[in-house]
């Protein structure tokens, strides 16, 4: 059991029908941009960099890979700027060629070849849209830059700022381009898609106009690998089925991470072991039940003001619909919410406000620079729309 870490699950397929829409052939076309939204832990990282990044580099593009959550500390337009800089670097030689050359008029910024290539950094006055367009002329090569956690772009007026450059990057870098050849490709992806379609939702947004695509989840092609490496560490007569891994996996949302933490604690019990999908269920409704039991905690901490307004966020978000606050319509839902949960409050934008203020303070809300809202985990949301049913239909 302790070889479980050397489980490598490669998804070529997924990753070849993302590298044909780049380009615009087959089924889809993401020559635009790609918007990919899937839940936290399930595989999308992972995917990106161990599946996407090497498919990149077989089609002879350029990836350049950062996550925004890599360092919240920082700016997340810092990150983008630093990742494209790190890019850079390798091309060192054949950029201060170029920069002496004719014919670069518009990379004038790397004239006095001031640029510090050992940093991951990018002269203060050089913008995206210069920096891409001498990586994509250094590189010789179509760039595809892929953004992961896309969405803690917009919880700084500079990481909007810089959303909005790379759309115009990608608009200067591919026009005139052919279809295949050149340019400049976006992959953007978050683990929360209300947030993520903060940017496509409305025209001030950067992408105003593109569709959010919904990561495929770990299905049971996953699963059927997963067990048959596990089962070629256990005796003949103590073996895993498929069908229960994969029930198992289901009850933990598709992540993978969990599910190798329902095995490790299934492992201890392997010697005595005469049915082991009963201790797979029982281990991952032991596992749901915990990150349940969290949500449970922190909704019963809420007043009713403030659970009233999750209650139409979590609705919107089901719909995939924005959470206007102070709109009538929600006034009203939430006035409604208030009144199935037994207050006879009659709310308005104040008490919105200040729910939403609190509910911020605690983490369970989230606000882009510009006054959207969203909620912190989606999860969070499904489990109290869950709850409510369930107590419409005791």
């Amino acid at each position: 059991m302790t070889k479980r870490a050397g489980f490598v699950f490669r998804r070529d397929s997924l990753a070849l029908t993302i590298a044909q829409g780049l380009i615009g052939e087959g089924l889809h076309d993401y020559s635009s941009g790609l918007f990919l939204a899937a839940p936290r832990r399930t595989g999308k990282s992972t995917f990106l960099r161990e599946d996407l990044v090497p498919r990149c580099v077989e089609q002879g593009w350029l990836p350049v890979y950062v996550d925004l959550w890599a360092d919240r500390d920082k700016d997340p337009a810092e990150l983008i700027r630093g990742a494209v800089a790190a890019a850079l670097a390798p091309f060192e030689k054949g950029i201060r060629k170029l920069a002496k050359s004719a014919g670069v008029e518009k990379l004038n910024f790397l004239r006095t070849l001031s640029w510090d290539f050992s940093t991951p950094q990018l002269p203060a006055d050089a913008t995206l849209t210069q920096a891409l367009e001498l990586l994509h002329r250094a590189a010789q090569k179509m760039i595809v830059l892929i953004i992961d956690e896309a969405q803690h772009a917009l919880t700084s007026p500079a990481g909007i700022n810089a959303m909005f450059a790379l759309k115009a990057a990608r608009d200067e870098l591919n026009q005139g381009q052919d279809r295949g050849i050149g340019g400049l490709r976006l992959v953007l992806t978050g683990s929360n898609r209300d947030k993520l379609a903060h940017l496509v939702l409305n025209k001030n947004q950067p992408f105003y106009g593109s569709s959010i695509t919904s990561f495929p989840l770990l299905g049971k092609d996953f699963t059927r690998a997963y067990t048959a490496h596990l089962n070629s560490h256990l005796a003949q007569t103590n073996q895993f089925s498929a069908a229960d891994i994969d029930a198992a996996f289901d009850l933990v949302g598709r992540r993978p991470e969990m599910l190798r933490t329902i095995i490790g604690d299934v492992a201890l019990e392997l010697g005595e072991a005469e049915n082991l999908g009963d201790l797979l269920r029982n281990s991952a409704e032991l596992l749901r039940a915990g990150v349940w039991e969290e949500f449970e905690s922190a909704y019963n901490a809420l007043t009713l003001p403030q659970r009233a307004v999750l209650e139409v966020m979590a609705d919107r978000a089901h719909d995939n619909q924005p959470f206007a606050p102070f709109a009538d319509v929600t006034v009203l839902a939430v006035g409604k919410a208030l009144e199935t949960l037994g207050s006879d409050v009659v709310p308005g934008t104040q008490t919105i406000q200040a729910a939403i203020d609190s509910l911020r303070d605690k983490e369970l809300v989230w606000k882009s620079s510009r006054g959207a809202y969203a909620l912190e985990d989606k999860a969070f949301g499904d489990w109290i729309r869950q709850r409510r049913d369930t107590r419409r239909t005791a």
